[in-house]
């Protein structure tokens, strides 16, 4: 009977590990390869923010799987339960969620993480995260419609809230959305005739001294100044408490009058994590140097799920795109050992360094310990990320974009999913006004 292996999520982990799977154990036919996902699509989550802010298409982000993979198959649809100790998925898909249970001899888990509002008031039923294509569309939307309606004359007095926009969070995600999003409402106000610059407000809210403390102080500070001199607000050392339809309270007593919160201060592991019968680290599954969880050696856990040890810095390794892949890749070559009864390889990996873009080509980077900033970290960025996206035709897409958008201002459209009105009459004729109707 053909060995099963599975690998739960699309994510660079997931991704990652079936590409290596694949190109090792993709002629063999005694070995079963399935990657479950919810998507049929992989997403390149470091541009996500450049979908929101109408620098890319949504297209243009995200690459079908069945394009990528070959010869895995492709599971669309839910992971429902995992049963470690005897080695079963119950997994579901379809539009009535069909069920089906099925064994597996190798397990990834690449679950990733979910966003994490700490039960506070208001914020799970108001709060825009930033980890899908939903939520850059939905955030790009948000943006356009309010542009929209504080436009009209009817609108004046709720023009505060609706021009309010809030990012929670003063990492990597958190920056790059909201400098991202200072720049398209910049450019897109000269076509709104009733609004002007000083309408709009823009707020980050972080818990730390400084922004993006990955990257240290000092290129902290320089962000800092950078997004203030753009207009963009900074409340540093408070964290928001409540959220409201048209406000955001923070926890040292400040109001702001916002009717849109964009959280990216916080996430967790995936909640099917939580049942699983094996150590873990803050909600990460524990796994050991070859990332096998130790009592089920058939399961390995990558990515944002896994808490693997650093073996330079004796700390869980950040959640970081970088690492997931590499790890990603470890597992499979593991895998491949198991099924083949070769030695398996320990993970280890220095990280090469982090960048973030900060709009208007600016950008700050810290790159084999060398810090810097400005516009070489800037072209850095789209460079590396421009390599790493898969797909020859994805990349041709987002290079042209990006030379387009040098020329062209930011396309306001919103990609609205509301069906043409239709009308159902039994008598055709009934419809005609009396005035043509051919029985006159």
């Amino acid at each position: 009977m053909n060995k099963k292996v599975y690998i739960l999520g699309g994510g660079f982990g997931g991704l990652y590990s079936a590409l290596e799977l694949e190109r090792q154990l993709g002629k063999k036919s005694n070995v079963d390869i399935t990657l479950v996902n919810r998507d049929n699509f992989f997403l390149f989550t470091p541009m996500l923010h450049e979908v929101a802010a109408s620098d890319l298409d949504l297209t243009t982000i995200v690459n079908p799987t069945r394009k990528l993979l070959r010869k895995v198959q492709l599971f669309s649809g839910e992971v429902e339960h995992i049963d470690l100790r005897n080695s079963r998925l119950t997994l579901s898909h379809g539009f009535r969620r069909h069920s089906h249970t099925v064994p597996y001899d190798h397990l990834i888990l690449a679950l990733g993480s979910t966003a994490n509002f700490y039960n506070l008031p208001g914020l799970m039923e108001r709060a825009i995260t930033m980890k899908s294509l939903g939520d850059a569309v939905a955030l790009r939307n948000r943006l356009i419609a309010h542009l929209e309606e504080a436009d009209t004359d009817c609108a004046k007095d709720d023009r505060e809230p609706l021009l309010t926009f809030v990012v929670a969070g003063g990492g990597f995600a958190g920056v790059e959305t909201i400098a991202a999003v200072n720049d398209f409402l910049r450019h897109a106000l000269p076509l709104y005739r009733n609004l002007h610059q000083k309408m709009v407000r823009l707020v980050l809210v972080h818990s730390g001294m400084y922004l993006l403390p990955e990257l240290g102080e000092e290129l902290g500070r320089y962000t800092l100044a950078k997004l203030e001199k753009r207009g963009v607000e900074i409340i540093l050392n408070t964290k928001v408490s409540a959220v409201s339809d048209d406000s955001v309270t923070l926890a040292n007593g400040a109001t702001i009058r916002s009717a849109t919160i964009i959280w990216t201060a916080g996430t967790t592991p995936n909640p099917l994590l939580e049942v699983l019968p094996c150590a873990k680290d803050r909600g990460r599954v524990a796994v050991n140097d070859y990332l096998q969880i130790p009592d089920f050696p058939n399961v390995w856990a990558v990515g944002d799920c896994a808490a693997v040890i650093d073996r330079n810095t004796g700390r869980p390794c950040p959640p970081t795109a970088q690492h997931a892949l590499r790890q990603g890749r470890v597992a499979a070559h593991n895998i491949v050992a198991a099924i083949q009864g070769r030695s398996s390889k320990t993970f280890s990996f220095r990280m090469l360094g982090q960048m973030a873009a900060i709009g208007q080509r600016v950008g700050v980077a810290e790159v084999l310990g060398v810090k810097f900033s400005g516009f070489l970290a800037w072209w850095l960025w789209r460079t590396i990320y421009l390599a790493k996206l898969p797909g020859w035709d994805r990349k041709v897409r987002v290079a042209l974009q990006w030379t387009l958008d040098v020329v062209f201002s930011k396309d306001v459209t919103q990609y609205m999913t509301v069906r043409a009105p239709a009308m159902s009459r039994e008598d055709e004729e009934n419809a005609l006004p009396a005035a043509i109707s051919p029985r006159q």
